[in-house]
């Protein structure tokens, strides 16, 4: 392949934890109903994760604000994902989505048991980390059905999609959509397999899966490439042999560096 630069990159908009004083909007403090709000993660386009209530009554809301970024976040289109999803692997249920008055969507599940795979304990334990996000994305791929799957996430649309951005580079998008590798193997991909969004139990395996907003079918290269990436950004180099190894496959070079580049740029 040509034309693809395969060199190490670290976004520099990574998703982490939010600021203490981070506002609640109105809708999340009404769907809390009285429930404890704790502000749990903030995304590269503004969007948060609220964690509201504990116990039985645990559940979580992601709200996007009406801004042209967050519009990258489709929280209807993740809540028709997970509906689908949910017939054949563990991923959060959907209790209730909708807009508010100012334009912002919001999404509410049911709370998961387990942590995600870069939650202090797991990231001091990387091996373990990486080897159950390794499990749990061959699982996935290996559980979804593709000639059920509804959605797409192939190259031609990614690169479409990627268009609409206000920092589209059309170039690189016109290098993209001509030098895109054969699938190896196409599988419904998760679309967004950074280490983050494995949760993992208390035995150190694969529990179940989240932020599933743009599920789709695609080699899978393109959800490897990307977790494989992602080890770098919360564990630090070393790990993508291991990650590989613990999914059942060996190294490509090629399509990883491509499926990298897709990323970066869509």
């Amino acid at each position: 392949m040509t034309g693809v630069d395969a060199s190490p990159h670290v976004p520099s908009d990574l998703a982490g934890a939010p600021a203490p004083d981070v506002a609640v909007p109105a809708v999340v403090t009404r769907l809390a109903a009285g429930d404890v709000v704790a502000a749990v993660w903030e995304n590269a386009v503004g969007g948060l994760t609220f964690r509201l209530g504990d116990g039985p009554r645990a559940r979580f809301v992601k709200w996007a604000p009406a801004t042209d970024r967050a519009a990258e976040l489709d929280l209807a289109a993740e809540a028709e994902r997970l509906a689908w999803a949910g017939r054949f692997t563990p991923v959060p249920r959907v209790l209730d989505a909708g807009t508010d008055d100012d334009g912002a969507t919001w999404l509410v599940t049911a709370a998961l048991a387990g942590e995600s795979a870069v939650s202090e304990r797991w990231r001091s334990d990387p091996r373990t980390a990486v080897r159950a996000i390794g499990e749990g994305l061959r699982a996935l791929h290996d559980a979804l059905p593709v000639a059920e799957c509804p959605f797409d996430w192939g190259v031609a649309s990614r690169v479409a999609r990627g268009r609409t951005r206000p920092d589209a580079d059309p170039a690189l998008l016109d290098r993209l959509a001509a030098e895109a590798p054969e699938p190896e193997r196409l599988v419904v991909c998760h679309g967004d397999a950074c280490a983050p969004n494995t949760l993992l139990g208390d035995d150190g395996r694969w529990l179940a899966h989240v932020d599933l907003g743009t599920l789709g079918v695609a080699d899978r290269w393109a959800d490897l490439a990307v977790a494989t990436y992602s080890t770098g950004w919360n564990y630090g180099p070393g790990w993508e042999d291991e990650l590989l190894a613990a999914y059942g496959t060996g190294a490509d070079v090629d399509r990883t560096a491509y499926y990298r580049a897709l990323w970066d740029a869509t």
